[in-house]
């Protein structure tokens, strides 16, 4: 079968070939031998973060400290960041004298 690549790098699959491998929205694709084989991936959310968690390499003290901070009032944590940014007015200037005008 002959599938056309489009001007914007967008290929069709036929759909005999995508049923023939089951429902599926993702394909793991790579070249190999300067072919493109294109696997199927079925995604689950819980398998996804997981994966992503392992490739952050996070410690059980960041988990932790991630929970915690996710669990503290809203309320609590806008007074902590005012707290960090904030501004002491700045003193008024005086207006500088006003030059008088020489006489015509």
């Amino acid at each position: 079968m002959l599938a056309k690549i489009t001007s914007k790098n967008q290929l069709t699959l036929p759909k005999s070939l995508t049923q023939a491998v089951g429902a599926t929205e993702y394909f793991d694709v790579e070249v190999r031998g300067g072919q493109l084989i294109l696997t199927p991936v079925r995604i689950q959310r819980g398998d996804a973060v997981r994966a992503k968690l392992a490739e952050l390499n996070l410690s059980d003290e960041d988990m932790v400290s991630a929970v915690s901070w996710a669990r503290t009032p809203a309320s609590t944590m806008v007074k902590e960041h005012a707290a960090a940014y904030e501004v002491t007015p700045a003193k008024p200037k005086k207006a500088a004298p006003k030059k008088a005008k020489p006489k015509a």
